[in-house]
């Protein structure tokens, strides 16, 4: 029944306008096209909030390992970088070595990601809904986020290591 109104208060007319029809029709579990849908795809929506979780959580731990790992090898390379910094290089290109490779190990993950994801397609066709399995905004947008996590987990150590005292620095062992 199409109604303007809200459905579910007009039930007990509706029971009532079938009985009088036929006393032997059974009208039980009257639902709104809303709720008819909801149960229909609540499976489906569960396992997709579940991915999602999921998928913060891998975020967040790959940019705390990031951190870690930035962290450590800046601090293996404070004597390096301290005869670069007595060397007269400038804290920008300190910067960008210690980003840069943080971005050389990022973009290899995110092609190595990308071919995985298109391999494994097949799996994810069943449970994806209003894209497709290869959406290139999808996959455009989840890299540069990714790349994102990466620059900002660096960002710290990265500053770190632009203020690191050169004298200092080459006392450091």
């Amino acid at each position: 029944m199409r109604t303007s109104s809200n459905p579910l208060d007009l039930s007990s007319a509706v029971k009532g306008a079938v009985q009088s029809l036929d006393k032997d029709l059974p009208v039980a579990k009257i639902q709104s096209m809303e709720q008819v849908m909801s149960s229909s795809i609540s499976q489906s929506r569960f396992t997709m909030v579940l991915l999602a979780i999921f998928a913060v959580v891998a975020l967040v731990l790959a940019g705390v390992g990031i951190y870690g790992v930035i962290s450590y090898s800046v601090a293996q390379r404070t004597h390096e970088i301290g005869i670069r910094m007595a060397l007269g290089a400038r804290p920008r290109q300190v910067l960008g070595l210690v980003v840069g490779q943080v971005m050389l190990l990022a973009m290899l993950g995110v092609i190595i990601g990308l071919v995985l994801a298109v391999a494994s397609t097949r799996v994810l066709s069943g449970i994806l809904f209003g894209v497709s399995t290869t959406d290139p905004v999808t996959f455009t947008v989840i890299s540069l986020l990714l790349m994102g996590v990466a620059v900002a987990a660096s960002s710290v150590p990265a500053r770190r290591a632009i203020r690191i005292d050169p004298m200092i620095a080459l006392r450091y062992e």
